[in-house]
């Protein structure tokens, strides 16, 4: 009854089959329990005012919510805020800190912005060795095995 994984996956199912009402409910309900997937896509239904009132400030909470709990892309898109505001240093903070989850797209943002003398070097290499471990860490021979 209170699980958030199955509630968020009901909610997503509810989200597709155009059910926004129930959709919300459902994914406020993960949300409620911590759920850091269910954080991220309330952040994405208050930016696109899907089934909610559009409203950034929400949209932050919750990205900031999934953030703390681990989402990549919310720890990204969180970056993509700060540096669209003007806060380059707290853009570059939260993409080092996606890049250590293994998140690409972050990796991308920091080479970007080194190339231009906004990252030092040092911690350019940093986050790169730290995204590597990451990758490492989610290779196995069942995976690759699997990806064959």
């Amino acid at each position: 009854a209170n699980d958030p994984v199955a509630m968020l996956q009901m909610g997503l199912r509810r989200y597709d089959a155009g059910d926004y009402d129930d959709a919300v409910r459902y994914i406020s309900n993960s949300a409620e329990l911590g759920d850091a997937g269910a954080h991220f896509q309330l952040s994405y239904l208050y930016h696109e005012g899907t089934g909610v009132e559009k409203d950034a400030k929400k949209e932050v909470y919750h990205l900031e919510q999934a953030a703390i709990g681990g989402h990549p892309t919310a720890r990204y898109n969180l970056g993509a805020n700060e540096k669209n505001n003007g806060r380059m240093g707290r853009a570059i903070k939260h993409w080092i800190i996606a890049a250590t989850l293994g998140y690409d797209a972050s990796l991308d943002a920091l080479k970007d912005i080194f190339r231009v003398g906004l990252v030092t070097k040092d911690d350019f290499a940093s986050a790169l060795r730290a995204h590597q471990a990451a990758i490492e860490a989610t290779k196995s021979p069942q995976r690759e095995a699997a990806e064959e």
